[in-house]
């Protein structure tokens, strides 16, 4: 089979080409790579990708052209489409042509919605789903406003985009007003309420009007995580695999009034990302229409949304259409960095070990 990865620079699409290519049962792909970047690293792992391309940017007059060329000329079955501007530029194609291939898309509606973190936590404000915040642009005047609004301590950052972009906690005006400034990149930033609690992400699979897959995990480090003052990069290099019913029952309640409020067909796949309180309430910080960079330990544990992804859009006859929570061992974690494939084992075990080390040193 051959399947297109695009955006094959980023940590995600490659994450989804090791889950395919180092987990799946079937590993019987040709996986053809593009990125907008030739340094891209991914354009040279021969031992992921057979075939890799440097196209241009989605929004650039002749990216369609390109694309359809390599899709036809290698023969491309399906398409996995990650970087969320590429999405989206797909999700306009999908509403007025025919695609050139089989890809698993949300409606333009709901990928709109949610590709802007400001407009998502507006529409959902009233639900006590997400966390106290407040949209402002760098040119904003009465940076007071904001602590009036949310108190001394809260959570900034881009409006768009991913990685932590542009993300801090800020303490004072000051802090606020440095922030803005080194980040020139940022027009639109968003405050929220700062939540000390877990930071969760709960995957859901949906597939012509109906959730097929889901799971749960918590991320509580991050790969090179000093070279940002957040302590946020966007990858997880320690993270919890989990079993969650309750919070993917609160997805489900999210997505069915998202796809409701923005009248999209339940289709595509989401990762819900939550942070919760003091009190252990889960808040949503943001929903992103793709898989993310850690999609491999997923995998790793035995949920391959990546497989699960191709087996539906190869319309495979033994693939089980009912609703799934992939459950995982009691106490299972991950680690991960950039240029490895992740470790699991038990938390306990990781306990133990340093334990051993702290006592030999």
């Amino acid at each position: 089979m051959k399947i297109l990865i695009t955006g094959v620079g980023g940590p995600t699409p490659r994450s989804f080409a090791i889950a395919l290519k180092k987990y799946a049962p079937n590993k019987n792909y040709q996986l053809y790579a593009t990125d907008i970047n030739p340094l891209s690293i991914g354009l040279y792992q021969k031992d992921l990708f057979d075939y890799s391309f440097v196209v241009p940017p989605a929004n650039s007059p002749n990216y369609w052209e390109v694309m359809e060329k390599l899709i036809l000329e290698n023969n491309i079955e399906i398409a996995i489409i990650l970087p969320e501007l590429e999405i989206v530029e797909w999700c306009k194609r999908k509403e007025t042509n025919e695609l050139p291939c089989k890809v698993l898309l949300p409606d333009l509606s709901i990928a709109n919605l949610l590709v802007d973190k400001s407009k998502m936590t507006e529409v959902l404000k009233d639900s006590d789903i997400v966390p106290p915040s407040f949209s402002f642009h760098r040119s904003h005047q009465n940076l007071a406003e904001i602590f009036e609004a949310l108190g001394a301590d809260f959570w900034v950052r881009s409006t768009s985009g991913t990685s932590g972009l542009g993300s801090l906690k800020i303490k004072d005006i000051d802090s606020l007003k440095n922030w803005i400034q080194i980040n020139p990149n940022v027009n639109e930033f968003i405050a929220s309420k700062f939540l000390p609690g877990r930071n969760l992400a709960c995957k859901m699979l949906y597939y012509n009007g109906k959730l097929i897959r889901s799971a749960c995990a918590e991320r509580v480090n991050y790969i090179m995580a000093k070279v940002s003052p957040s302590g946020i990069t966007g990858n997880t290099s320690f993270g919890r695999l989990l079993n969650e019913p309750k919070l993917v029952s609160e997805a489900i309640r999210t997505m069915d009034f998202l796809f409701q409020y923005t009248g999209a067909k339940r289709h595509g796949f989401y990762t819900v990302d939550y942070k919760e309180d003091e009190n252990g309430k889960p808040y949503i910080t943001e929903i992103n229409v793709r898989h993310v960079a850690f999609t491999q330990c997923f995998a790793a544990g035995g949920a391959n949304f990546a497989f699960d992804t191709i087996q539906l859009l190869n319309e495979e006859s033994d693939f089980d259409l009912n609703f799934k929570m992939y459950e995982f061992e009691k106490d299972l974690i991950f680690l991960r960095d950039v240029d490895s494939l992740p470790i699991l084992m038990k938390e306990t075990d990781l306990i133990n070990l340093f334990s051993k080390v702290e006592t030999n040193p």
